[in-house]
């Protein structure tokens, strides 16, 4: 009966081991900075607005609600230089950036910078975005 406990004794311990190691990761991992990578096609012959909402509005308002600017492009293939804009935001965590695009959809700044921009018609027509952390050899480490 002795090894009997013994043996129950170390299962249950490693079981709750086990159980800690793995909610250690999965907290680290919903704790780990994102990067959000998004791409926007632009209405025909409005990259220029996109890029001028950017630039003039729309950086400041994601900083003012914790998401960190980190590069804008645009691609030079023939097909997607004149209505593409590529960036990437960062986040502390997924739960960061669902509260941070909250705040910014309710933001009454937005929501006039919006409507402005898209008073002659919209000027986005889809967006594309993934949520991505870091590799553990990334230089953004």
């Amino acid at each position: 009966m002795s090894n009997y406990l013994k043996i129950a004794g170390a299962s249950l311990l490693s079981l709750v081991i086990g159980l800690g190691a793995g909610l250690f990761v999965t907290t680290s991992a919903q704790d780990e900075k994102v990067y959000e990578l998004r791409i926007y096609k632009s209405t025909e012959g409005n990259l220029g607005n996109l890029n001028a909402r950017f630039r003039d509005h729309t950086m400041r308002i994601f900083e003012k609600h914790g998401m960190e600017n980190i590069g804008y492009w645009t691609p030079t293939s023939e097909e997607e230089r004149d209505d593409t804009l590529v960036y990437i935001i960062a986040h502390d965590n997924r739960e960061a950036a669902d509260a941070s695009w909250a705040a910014f959809i309710q933001d009454p700044e937005w929501q006039e910078v919006a409507e402005a921009s898209n008073a002659n018609g919209q000027i986005l027509a889809g967006i594309e975005n993934k949520f991505m952390v870091a590799t553990d050899y990334s230089p953004m480490q």
